[in-house]
C-alpha cells in the first residue's frame, strides 16, 4: 500500500496522476490487434478458426463456432436451483432498473410553429462480448443482454471464448437462455470482435459492439470504431471507498479483496479516509482476511502494488480526490447524514454505493444499475451502460407554409453570413 496526504498542491496531484495511469494497462499491443484484425477482415471465418485454436486451444470447424439451440435451452437443467433462482433474481432486478429509465417520444411546436421532436428506437443488430479468460462472468451476460432485450432489438449476437473442449459455460449458456437470446458463438479475443465488426460467413456483422474485456479486446473494440459503434472501454476494475472514522475496518477490508480478486493482476484500489486510525485497522483486517482466501497471492500483489490510501481533514477532500481519479466503483463508508452531502460534490464516478451495507458486489451481481462501468478516468466523460446505449435518437422537425414564413428572416441572415445563396434559396422558393 501506498501512503499520501491530501494536499491541494501540484506536487499532490502529480503523485495521485502517476498512481491513475496504472489503470490504463501498459504494453503497445495495437499491432498484434491490428495484424488479427486485418486477417479476420480478409479471410473471414478461417482466421477465426485459426486463433480460436492459437488463443484458446479449442478445435472447431465452422459449422460447431454457434451452439446449438438445444444446447443453450438444456443448459438451465444444468445449474442447480439456487443458482437458477439467484440469475432470474437478477434478471428481474436489472430490467426492472433499466426500464425506468427509458426515454419516450415527444413532439412540441416551436416559437415559429414548426413542429420539432425526438424519436428513439432501437439499433438492428448488436454484438454482445462476454469475457471468459478466468471464470465465466455469467453476471455480465445479465448486465448487457438483459438491456439489449429490453429495448427490443431485433438481433442480438454473443461472442464468448470457449475452453480447450469447445465449450462454454453453462452459466452463461442457462443465463443467455433465460433472458431469450439464442444466437451465441464460441469465439473469444480480437477474433470475436473483429467478427462482429467485419462479419464473416458464419458471423453476420453486428451495428454495435458491447461487453467488457482484456487489453487485446479493448484495442481491438478501439481500431474498429467507425465500422461499428462502441459502448465503452472498460479497463481492469477499479474499487475507491471514501470512509469515516465509525466505517468497519473489516467491511472495508472484504470489499477491497472482493475487487482484488478479479484476477487480471492490473486491478487497482483507492481509499480516501477522514482517519489514520481506521486506516491502520484496515491493514490488520487485510491482513488477516487474506489468509483465508485461495487467491491471496493475487490480491497479496494487487495490495503491495496497486493500492493508494489517501488521509484526508475532511470529506469535501476526499471528494476532491474521488472526482480527479473517476473511479469505476465509488462506496461512500460514512454515516447517514453525510451520505447525500458526499453524493452531490461526487461528478464522475461510475457507480456510488452508499452507506455502510452497501458494498460493491450487490451492485456486480444484483441491484439493478449495469456494473459495465467506465474505468481509467473515463468516467469524466462516459456514464455506465444504460437502456439508450441500445438505441438510436432521430430528431424530427415538420414546418408548413405559415411556420416556413416566420423562420425566413433568421435563415437569410444565417446563408448571407456565411455566403450560401442556394441555402437561403431553398427556402424562399417555397414561398
Amino acid at each position: 500500500m501506498q501512503k499520501i496526504d491530501f494536499s491541494d498542491t501540484p506536487k499532490f496531484y502529480k503523485t495521485l496522476s502517476s498512481f491513475c495511469d496504472m489503470a490504463i494497462v501498459s504494453g503497445d499491443v495495437s499491432g498484434v490487434v491490428s495484424s488479427v484484425l486485418a486477417d479476420i477482415h480478409s479471410r473471414g471465418d478461417l482466421a477465426v478458426l485459426e486463433y480460436t485454436k492459437k488463443f484458446d486451444g479449442a478445435q472447431l470447424d465452422s459449422k460447431s463456432i454457434r451452439v446449438g439451440p438445444e444446447e443453450i435451452k438444456s443448459s438451465v437443467f444444468s445449474l442447480k436451483s439456487d443458482e437458477r433462482k439467484a440469475i432470474r433474481t437478477s434478471i428481474s432486478l436489472v430490467k426492472a432498473f433499466h426500464k425506468k429509465t427509458l426515454p419516450k417520444n415527444w413532439k412540441v411546436k416551436n416559437t415559429q410553429g414548426g413542429e420539432v421532436g425526438e424519436r428513439f428506437y432501437p439499433i438492428e443488430r448488436v454484438g454482445l462480448y462476454i469475457p471468459g479468460g478466468n471464470v465465466p462472468l455469467v453476471s455480465t451476460v445479465v448486465m448487457t443482454a438483459v438491456i439489449a432485450k429490453l429495448v427490443k432489438c431485433p438481433q442480438i449476437a454473443v461472442c464468448t471464448p470457449p475452453d480447450k473442449e469447445g465449450k462454454i459455460s453453462s452459466g452463461t449458456l442457462a443465463a443467455l437462455s433465460m433472458i431469450g437470446v439464442n444466437e451465441v458463438y464460441k469465439v473469444g479475443g480480437i477474433q470475436a470482435i473483429g467478427a462482429m465488426a467485419y462479419g464473416t460467413k458464419t458471423i453476420q456483422a453486428v451495428d454495435k459492439v458491447f461487453g467488457p474485456g482484456n487489453a487485446f479486446v479493448m484495442e481491438a473494440k478501439r481500431q474498429v470504431l467507425g465500422t461499428v459503434g462502441i459502448d465503452l472501454l472498460p479497463g481492469p476494475s477499479e474499487l475507491m471507498v471514501i470512509a469515516d472514522a465509525g466505517a468497519s475496518p473489516c467491511h472495508i477490508a472484504a470489499d477491497i479483496l472482493a475487487q482484488a480478486e478479479h484476477g487480471s493482476g492490473k486491478e487497482i484500489i483507492y481509499i480516501a479516509t477522514t482517519s489514520k486510525v481506521l486506516l491502520g485497522k484496515i491493514e490488520k483486517a487485510l491482513h488477516k482476511q487474506l489468509a483465508t482466501l485461495s487467491s491471496a497471492d493475487k490480491c497479496a500483489k494487487i495490495l503491495k502494488n496497486r493500492f493508494l490510501a489517501v488521509t484526508c481533514k475532511t470529506l469535501d477532500q476526499a471528494a476532491e480526490v474521488a472526482n480527479y481519479i473517476a473511479p469505476e466503483h465509488l462506496e461512500l463508508q460514512v454515516t447517514d447524514r453525510s451520505i447525500e452531502p458526499l453524493t452531490q460534490k461526487v461528478t464522475t464516478a461510475g457507480s456510488i454505493l452508499q452507506g455502510y451495507f452497501t458494498p460493491t458486489v450487490v451492485g456486480d451481481f444484483t441491484a439493478g444499475p449495469s456494473h459495465t462501468l467506465p474505468t481509467g478516468r473515463a468516467g469524466r466523460f462516459f456514464s455506465g451502460l444504460q437502456a439508450t446505449d441500445f438505441m438510436r435518437r432521430s430528431s424530427t422537425v415538420r414546418y408548413d407554409a405559415k411556420s416556413l414564413a416566420q423562420a425566413a428572416p433568421v435563415v437569410e441572415s444565417f446563408a448571407r453570413i456565411e455566403q450560401l445563396d442556394a441555402h437561403g434559396q431553398s427556402l424562399t422558393i417555397r414561398l
